[in-house]
């Protein structure tokens, strides 16, 4: 085997290696990802009798602008 053949086998060994660790990692940041998601969106409360944190406009509704005092 020539050098040139032994470097090309050697390389597309590596590459192939490459993909596929690439891909591993791929899939397992893709899982964990997906877990931290569904996980932290179960505790959302929806329905009636809800406790979760709404958006109540009356709270930030300006009340004061433009009256004299």
């Amino acid at each position: 085997m020539t050098p040139r053949e032994s470097a090309e086998a050697e390389a597309n060994k590596t590459f192939e290696e490459f993909i596929l660790w690439t891909k591993r990692v791929l899939y397992v940041s893709t899982a964990f990802l997906l877990m931290v998601v569904v996980g932290c969106n179960s505790g959302v409360e929806t329905g009636k009798g809800a406790t979760g944190s709404k958006y109540n406009g009356e709270v930030y509704a300006p009340t004061n602008i433009g009256e004299d005092k």
